[in-house]
């Protein structure tokens, strides 16, 4: 039985991986505790998930600005110190990192005398993972195109696979259909903006949506902010196409929509290596554009293998109805995207982490080294 200590946070895309991870040690955890950032959005899903839960101060200090700079500093000093209490305190056999500027301070708490396990959920590292690299023993990557960004680490590297959500699965196709109000012979679009929406999605497909829906049913996840501008969109459908069109400001049961749907319309998350191969689901992505690069990394990598095809944030409101057009026309191609992006497929992912944790603890209490 082991002692696991989580530290991720920042977004969805490094927390649903952990819980993943988590649910498949279950059996062999002793004690769990989970750190995360003071004011950050995972407290909420990880107490909801029953998983004790602390916070620590956090903060980037990588291109913040003069002016920001020595507030973050001190928010990191004061984070080191709270994770050296809590290392103490809880004393974990091992450390499970996943992404977020909250992962950084207990890092450095521990300085490598706890076996730590980091794992990559996009393709290219962001900055809080380059720095956590220097501290893991073992990396675990969604797809071998990262072993690029770790030529220089000692860590052990290891492709698993991006961990998916137990509750994706247990859907099958006429399942989801009936849940969402579908019907079981017409195509359908699913347009995924995240659970708080993307405006430049959403807006693109308001625009053409009567187009859109004379191609398929549209199964609309909005954003809850953006619900009362669906609602005046709705009200001005012509009536023969309102029984087409399924907006829903935020789905619970997304394994439903991703069995359901033929199509996918959406931001190029971590997320997306890991739920559209496990359903081998093609898609349209559509980076987003006020960031690093990660996410256009990310929608290379499937468009390369054939699984998706990537339209710009700026182009979309030309290009989005032409190219849904175009791949519900050719069934061929998008047979042949589907088949890709099975082929990319790893759902064991969180079960080949939980075994390189427990590979871990195993090796320390034989040899008495950190790995």
């Amino acid at each position: 039985m082991l002692r696991l200590l989580i530290c991720a946070g920042g977004t969805g895309g490094g927390v649903y991986p952990a819980l993943a991870v988590l649910r498949a040690l279950e059996k062999d955890v002793e004690a769990v505790l989970w750190v995360g950032s003071e004011g950050g959005m995972e407290a909420d899903l990880v107490q909801r998930a029953g998983v004790p839960f602390t916070a620590v101060p956090a903060a980037g200090v990588h291109g913040v600005g003069l002016r920001a700079l020595p507030g973050n500093l001190l928010r990191l000093s004061r984070g080191v110190i709270a994770s050296r209490r809590i290392l103490h305190q809880f004393r974990p056999q091992v450390l499970l990192f996943t992404g977020g500027y909250v992962a950084v301070p207990m890092a450095l708490a521990a300085a490598r005398r706890v076996p730590s396990l980091l794992f990559v959920p996009d393709i290219e590292p962001g900055l809080a993972l380059k720095t956590l690299a220097r501290f893991a023993h073992t990396i675990a990557l969604v797809a071998s195109p990262s072993r690029a960004y770790f030529s220089k680490t000692k860590a052990h590297l290891q492709v698993t696979g991006y961990p998916t959500r137990p509750d994706l699965i247990g859907w099958n196709r006429e399942q989801g259909r009936n849940h969402l109000g579908l019907s079981l012979d017409s195509k359908v679009l699913l347009v995924a903006g995240g659970s708080k929406g993307a405006l430049s999605i959403n807006r693109a497909v308001w625009n053409t949506l009567p187009r859109l829906l004379q191609l398929a049913e549209v199964v609309h996840l909005t954003g809850q902010a953006h619900w009362e501008e669906t609602r005046q969109v709705m009200a001005q459908l012509p009536e023969d196409l309102v029984s087409r069109y399924h907006p829903l400001p935020y789905l619970h049961e997304m394994g439903a929509a991703l069995t359901a749907a033929d199509l996918v319309i959406s931001r190029a998350g971590a997320s997306t290596l890991g739920e559209y191969p496990l359903f081998g689901l093609p898609a349209i992505l559509v980076p987003y554009p006020f960031a690093w690069r990660y996410q256009k990394v990310n929608a290379d990598y499937l468009v390369n293998q054939g699984a998706a095809v990537m339209v710009k944030d700026q182009a979309l409101p030309e290009q989005l109805l032409p190219r849904v057009a175009e791949l519900f026309k050719d069934d061929v191609r998008l047979q042949q995207m589907r088949d890709r992006m099975s082929a990319l497929a790893r759902p064991r992912a969180a079960d080949e982490i939980a075994e390189l944790v427990k590979q871990m603890v195993r090796h320390r209490s034989t040899t008495g080294d950190v790995p």
